[in-house]
């Protein structure tokens, strides 16, 4: 006896068809012909999906599709169709929803009815793409004008479809547009992958300490042991993990940053672990925190001593147990992710001082790889110099002469407090400016170090030889005597005017971000506001001296 088919489903319209663990089998998958394929595996019934077309339930970003459609009925009848394919799917009727929705859900694919109300449906394209240029867009409009299909496309838009819609010409218009983003999506990666290379072969350039660095990597980046990349700001730390990432066997899984000092403690936690809708005011929706994101690949946490201790717990816990749960959530998560950390402070000082736990730095210091400074490898600076020149001049479509051998003596002399960071910056500017004795003037005003194999420089002599003579002896009150003030005094003034320079100069460098330039100077954030304030009453007036 012929047994019934399990789970059939309820029509009166259509032959019966087959619905394994929820999901129906189509007569037709996305843009490929398909048949359900039965076979028993432990008793039960299991689908074979096709070789392309039907994407993976909950893969990423490309699966969410945002319907704008003012017409009711048809939206939710292509939201039904999508959702049956495994598409996360939202809906809005009017041009100023779908913006509010869009910024929230951030959908990978489009559905746009030309003719919503509110916005123009035009308008509306516009801004999509302009809020996010990476979307794809497919035009539904019941106008078969040319003009309308011709204007659609010019702004951006990736496909169009006659409405009513065909569901099984929308599958296959979706396997298109969604293909050629992914190709698109793997050119630019692709081009990434040989910028980082080349990027890669210039910071090991011809340093020895650099080529320990490098074989470091070699040997620890085909494992899975958390790394500790340490190392003043600038030198190249977030380069370094990337190729211990590119150099492992998780170089085709996600690659996610974290940058702990530029997201606020108190939205941190949400950001690394995500949460769960209602966890807090505001929350009406899932997120995946960058864990979650980064599940079989390798998250990067930047700046990991500025993460509070209270969050440092539960990264703790995540070390050890490879689980966590979200803001809100009821239950914990496994996550398969390997962990590299960065900072530029010394943490074996903030764990005395209290503001780092201890058992966490025992966690990340698995292996240490510790980058020199600039000043340590100046045989260096010729190659980054050559190499961000070349860089550069392409970018901006300038090509200036190569710096002259006194400049390049010049910056061989200078201390680079900014390090790699600071030379690029300075290339930079040449390559904008085309200027070199500005270069060399920036140079001099910066106090470079001069080393003792080198013979000092007129401009490095002269310079600040002026400046002293003229802060150093003052006219007295009639004009005509002029008085020398103490070894003493002529020592505070000189140290007042390197402490000055020394901060505008990082805080030039770090575009007024007072909080980096205290990191970089060496002192709490507190002491740069007081030391500016100082400045600012210093400036307002010259400082007035007591006379016998």
């Amino acid at each position: 006896m012929r047994k019934k088919p399990l789970y059939p489903e309820k029509s009166s319209m259509k032959p019966p068809r087959y619905v394994a663990a929820g999901i129906p089998v189509p007569e037709n998958g996305i843009g490929v012909q398909f048949k359900g394929v039965f076979s028993r595996i432990r008793g039960e019934i299991a689908i074979a999906r096709p070789a392309v077309g039907i994407p993976e339930p909950g893969m990423n970003l490309k699966n969410r599709v945002l319907i704008v459609d003012d017409d009711v009925v048809m939206a939710k009848y292509l939201a039904s169709h999508l959702s049956r394919r495994n598409f996360e799917v939202n809906l809005a009727s009017s041009g100023q929803e779908a913006l509010r929705i869009f910024r929230s859900f951030d959908p990978g694919l489009v559905l746009l009815d030309m003719s919503i109300n509110g916005l123009a449906g035009a308008e509306l394209l516009e801004r999509l793409k302009r809020i996010k240029p990476s979307v794809a867009v497919i035009v539904l409009s019941a106008n078969k004008d040319p003009e309308i299909i011709f204007k659609a496309s010019k702004l951006g838009a990736d496909d169009y479809l006659a409405k009513p819609v065909d569901p099984k010409e929308l599958d296959i218009r979706i396997v298109k547009v969604l293909d050629s983003q992914r190709l698109h999506t793997e050119v630019t990666q692709l081009r990434e992958q040989v910028r980082r290379q080349s990027d890669f072969t210039m910071l090991f350039g011809t340093s020895p300490k650099m080529m320990e660095v490098k074989m470091t990597i070699e040997q620890v980046a085909d494992t899975t042991a958390t790394v500790l990349i340490r190392g003043e700001s600038g030198t190249g730390k977030e380069v370094v993990a990337r190729m211990v990432y590119s150099e492992s066997s998780r170089s085709d899984k996600p690659f996610v940053k974290v940058n702990c000092a530029a997201i606020p403690h108190e939205l941190l936690e949400s950001e690394l672990f995500g949460y769960e809708p209602g966890a807090f005011t505001g929350a009406t929706r899932q997120k995946l925190g960058k864990f979650e994101q980064a599940n079989g690949g390798t998250i990067f946490l930047d700046e990991i001593s500025e993460m509070h201790p209270a969050l440092q717990a539960k990264l703790l816990h995540v070390l050890q147990d490879h689980e966590f749960s979200r803001l809100g959530g009821k239950r914990d998560i496994q996550v398969d992710v390997r962990v590299l950390a960065a900072t530029n402070k010394f943490l074996e000082r903030a764990v005395e001082e209290g503001v780092f736990r201890e058992d966490l730095f025992y966690r990340l210091n698995v292996v240490t790889i510790h980058i020199p400074p600039l000043r340590e490898r100046r045989e260096e600076i010729p190659v980054f110099l050559e190499f961000f020149l070349n860089k550069y001049s392409e970018y901006y479509s300038k090509h200036p002469p190569m710096f002259s051998e006194y400049a390049v003596t010049r910056m061989m002399d200078y201390a680079w407090p900014g390090n790699i960071r600071e030379l690029e910056n300075l290339v930079k500017r040449y390559v904008i400016v085309g200027n070199e004795a500005q270069i060399i003037r920036e140079l001099s005003t910066h106090k470079p170090i001069v080393s003792s194999m080198a013979a000092p420089s007129v401009a490095a002599n002269t310079a600040p030889a002026s400046t002293a003579s003229v802060s150093a002896i003052q006219p007295s009150g009639n004009g005509t005597e002029f008085e020398m003030p103490s070894l003493l005094e002529i020592g505070r003034r000189a140290a007042m005017q390197a402490e000055r320079e020394a901060i505008e100069r990082v805080l030039a460098q770090t575009r007024w971000n007072r909080r980096q330039a205290a990191k970089i100077l060496k002192i709490s954030y507190k002491a740069l506001l007081n030391k500016l304030k100082a400045m600012e009453e210093q400036g307002k007036g010259h400082p007035k001296h007591s006379h016998a």
